[in-house]
């Protein structure tokens, strides 16, 4: 029985046993052909898949079946009927329950001895030593944001000696997917030595993000309203007493009410019930065969790194089939003044510290295509102590130092070469910039 089981193992995995168990032209200087590069992914390999939605339904099929089987999905997302037409891991029963665990039942259950473990929450929710355990991350996320904050975070566990020479076995590489439409990327990420996800942020078409500083006080577009009582309102009155859904039609009408109110009040033009809907859903357009495409190739980096047994991506690969089938990849170039994977702070100009108030600066650390944050927290240390100059996420310091918004750089004492310690949603470590006034002492006075 035993004979046959092994019998039946050795059949199931023979496409793997012809790349892993013998040498050939193409293999990597380094690769020696052996079994134990199987018997490594099987036993050994941990690999952690973050995100469950379109992309990661089908990097979680692929890595099962590439011999993989202790994987970890992470995903705070539920299932949505729209879902339902690209993640072929769920089923119309589904719909409510969570992206993780159903895709983790789906998949133990279709691939014998694949063990998926499921995580329904997000990926902030977890510390280092969680990360620590993995030796691959796999990123299928459509949110910016998200893929910042996992770059940073495995940025942060790496280990350098007295010299300033990494551990190799403090790196884990980041293989990151994207999707849009019939458009896609794929890339390598080898942090500290490749370029991160932050080294070419500028890739990325800004999100848009508003300042809470500016909804909350002088809101100028429409945009700015209907955030408002997204972020504000809904969550101080409650009106049905369950979370905000931007397909629920009483929802919407509620916030399009509210944010009409808010507009007129301040003079604002050009609100429609279309807008409210688009701020609201951000909706991304996703096709199956994209999704499928994109996912294979990151699949294949993650079996070429895990095993050594050909030379991994260099590292980002571009693919678009709107016209016919185009694919293209580049050696992505690391920057030498990374926020994220350099210790250089980032110098932000500043043209006229007299007129500039620190509400221009926040809204220019949002909008800029290098920084685009979401809600900073400036902290500085004027005159030898540490200055909270304005926090958001804390309402009693965020009312504090409120005051401050309307203060110029030059009034808050802060000074030419003036490091800022920048905390953001966008990252879980602090990061510094540095101010660079355009204008000589002289001509402040």
């Amino acid at each position: 029985m035993e004979s046959q089981q092994n019998d039946h193992l050795s059949k199931k995995w023979i496409h793997l046993r012809r790349i892993l168990e013998r040498p050939g032209p193409f293999c990597s200087p380094s690769f020696v052909a052996s079994e134990q590069h199987l018997e490594f992914l099987m036993k050994t390999c941990k690999i952690l898949v973050i995100g469950a939605g379109g992309l990661g339904c089908e990097l979680l099929k692929d890595l099962a079946y590439l011999g993989f089987r202790d994987i970890h999905v992470i995903d705070m997302d539920t299932i949505d009927l729209s879902n339902l037409n690209r993640q072929f891991l769920f089923r119309r029963k589904d719909i409510g329950s969570s992206k993780a665990q159903c895709a983790a039942e789906f998949i133990n259950k279709r691939v014998p001895g694949c063990v998926v473990t499921p995580h329904f929450c997000k990926i902030q929710d977890y510390d280092e030593s969680f990360y620590r355990d993995f030796h691959i991350v796999v990123c299928g996320l459509d949110s910016v944001v998200a893929r910042r904050w996992i770059n940073g975070m495995i940025l942060s566990l790496l280990v350098f000696d007295e010299e300033g020479s990494l551990d190799q076995s403090s790196l884990i590489p980041i293989i990151d997917g994207g999707t849009e439409g019939f458009r896609g990327n794929a890339r390598v990420i080898l942090p500290s030595i490749t370029a991160c996800i932050e080294c070419n942020l500028d890739l990325y078409p800004p999100q848009v993000t508003y300042p809470l500083c500016t909804i909350a006080t002088t809101p100028r577009l429409p945009e700015h309203c209907i955030e408002y009582v997204k972020i504000i309102q809904w969550e101080k009155e409650n009106p049905f007493g369950v979370a905000l859904d931007g397909d629920d039609p009483q929802h919407l009408s509620w916030v399009y009410e509210r944010a009409q109110d808010r507009a007129n009040h301040f003079r604002i033009t050009g609100l429609t019930y279309r807008l409210v809907q688009g701020v609201l859903k951000n909706i991304i357009p996703a096709v199956a065969s994209t999704n499928a495409v994109i996912a294979s190739v990151c699949a294949t980096e993650v079996f070429k790194i895990a095993t050594s047994c050909y030379e991994s991506l260099n590292n980002y690969m571009m693919f678009n089939d709107v016209d016919g089938i185009y694919t293209y990849h580049y050696e992505s170039e690391r920057k030498t003044d990374c926020l994220a994977c350099s210790n250089v702070s980032r110098p932000v100009i500043i043209d006229d510290p007299n007129s500039m108030t620190l509400e221009n600066l926040i809204t220019y650390l949002c909008e800029n295509a290098q920084f685009q944050m979401k809600n900073p927290g400036l902290t500085a240390n004027i005159n030898g102590k540490n200055k909270t100059l304005y926090m958001s996420a804390v309402p009693c310091i965020e009312e504090r130092t409120r005051p401050n918004l309307t203060l110029s750089l030059v009034e808050l004492g802060l000074v030419d070469g003036h490091e800022i310690m920048v905390a953001d949603q966008t990252s879980p470590n602090t990061i510094t910039i540095q101010l660079k006034f355009a204008i000589h002492d002289s001509e402040m006075e």
